[in-house]
């Protein structure tokens, strides 16, 4: 019988994965900055205000493209704002060039350049009529919005929604974190978080080998100088990769028992109860699968006692 069974006063380790399997939280653990990250949409938009107050101006001009054109020369930081009217994120700052097709027979391509310091004429004419041809144009001539900061508020708002899935596990994190510490600040023990090899050298003077060199490993927990390293994710929605994370933490659990550190796998949500069968191959192979309803319930002190 698995120690998390006597721990847990189970009977037997079919019952004590029957108990981890209907405590799931199945309605999810989403909190109220799981949707937007305001703070980061507003940072996002506040270093472009006076730009986008600049090209408020064009707003229900009949000619944008001149009237662009010398708002670019005059004012040539305007240019920055353009990708982030069209919610486009370059990774290199200083090379923001778009290719277009201009001719899909012969693949002719007219090139635009949004990274340029100091346009000059012909250059600001280039990138008013990379305004105007994607669409821009007819949105501020025809009046369709109002204030191009609110405008581009609103894109950013758009932007951070793609960010809601790894918000998910980072709210799983969070919600573990509160048990650890409060565990760790009980029984006077030290953590880290998002910990590789360097990290626990240097904060225990414990030397470790990873499995593979980018391995962050979520919490590590010192019980005087026995190590538990902590794993966390939380699932709403099946497929694959509820298969795969069960398969690659069986290696991960033996990989780190035979280094004597006790692998803990914190995981939960209503996608588990599709992949029964994984999660079950990993109960069978390793010792400590938790959810938060375990946490709660103190499992965690019992364990590092």
């Amino acid at each position: 019988m698995k120690k998390l069974s006597k721990l847990l006063n189970f009977n037997s380790d079919d019952e004590l994965f029957n108990y981890i399997i209907s405590t799931l939280k199945i309605k999810g653990i989403t909190q109220w900055d799981y949707f937007v990250k305001w703070d980061k949409v507003y940072n996002n938009v506040k270093p472009y205000e006076v730009e986008l107050n600049i090209l408020n101006v064009l707003i229900g001009k009949e000619n944008v493209h001149d009237e662009l054109s010398n708002i670019i020369l005059q004012y040539p930081k305007v240019v920055n704002v353009i990708p982030l009217l069209l919610a486009i994120r370059f990774n290199n700052k200083s090379e923001q060039k778009i290719n277009i097709v201009s001719n899909l027979k012969t693949f002719e391509y007219d090139h635009f350049d949004l990274s340029i310091k100091i346009p000059n004429k012909e250059e600001a004419e280039n990138i008013a009529s990379f305004f105007v041809g994607c669409g821009l144009g007819d949105l501020v001539k025809d009046k369709k919005i109002k204030n191009l900061v609110d405008y581009a508020t609103g894109v950013e708002v758009g932007l951070d929604s793609n960010g809601r899935k790894n918000r998910g596990g980072h709210q799983m994190e969070e919600a573990v974190e509160v048990y650890i510490i409060e565990v760790c600040q009980e029984l006077k023990l030290s953590y880290l978080k998002e910990a590789n090899a360097n990290a626990i050298k240097n904060a225990w003077g414990i030397d470790i080998t990873l499995d593979k060199s980018s391995r962050r490993l979520d919490y590590v927990i010192n019980n005087n100088g026995k190590l538990y390293f902590f794993e966390v994710n939380f699932y709403n929605g099946g497929g694959s990769k509820l298969k795969s994370t069960a398969t690659e933490y069986v290696n991960m659990n033996q990989y780190w028992n035979n280094q004597n550190i006790d692998f803990v796998w914190v995981t939960d949500g209503a996608g588990w109860l599709s992949a029964t069968l994984p999660l079950r191959e990993y109960f069978d192979k390793a010792e400590y699968l938790l959810n938060l309803e375990m946490l709660k319930n103190g499992i965690l002190k019992r364990i590092l006692n």
